[in-house]
């Protein structure tokens, strides 16, 4: 008796790379993971990878873009700034893939950071009350500057609760109010 073949499912096979990536990549940076290893946790030939995303950079750019950007679309401006915090601090929600894109080197990590450094910095300008573009998109800046070295100094702020999050809140609101 022979085995049938398994279906294909090109769907399901690129939802189980980018979850496999993702899941590497926070755990290991960039660096630290390797396209066999997303193919093995995803269960798949490392050819289907190189089939759907071309190369490793490709991968690392949808994998963690989609997540990084998901704070911008997932509820209305005015909330923006405490969904960003909450997925920036909260290890349920993905802090770890910040954390990827902040320490991962080479053309791959500066061309996701530029990615989403620019979609936030329009966000953030945009949520700036002013009337001049240019203090708004140096507001967006400097919040965007300041929120990414909060991220990198986690180790040593401790424990991230709602008394850290309400004083960057607070701090962030001031920035752009003004």
């Amino acid at each position: 008796m022979t085995t049938a073949p398994r279906p294909r499912d090109s769907a399901a096979t690129r939802a189980a790379l980018l979850a496999a990536a993702r899941a590497l990549f926070a755990e290991r940076g960039y660096d630290g993971t390797t396209v066999r290893g997303v193919a093995d946790r995803a269960g798949v030939n490392q050819a289907l990878l190189f089939r759907y995303f071309g190369n490793k950079e490709a991968l690392f750019a949808e994998a963690v873009s989609e997540q990084a950007l998901a704070p911008l679309s997932e509820g209305p401006p005015e909330t923006l700034l405490e969904r960003m915090l909450t997925t920036m601090f909260d290890d349920a929600a993905g802090s770890a893939m910040f954390f990827a894109v902040l320490s991962s080197g080479g053309r791959a990590g500066e061309a996701v950071r530029a990615e989403l450094g620019a979609a936030y910095r329009s966000a953030f300008a945009a949520l700036a009350e002013t009337d001049d573009p240019v203090d708004a998109d140096l507001r967006a800046t400097l919040l965007l500057s300041w929120l990414l070295g909060l991220g990198q100094a986690r180790p040593e702020i401790g424990t991230v609760d709602g008394v850290v999050v309400a004083h960057v809140l607070r701090g962030a609101r001031a920035l752009l109010r003004g």
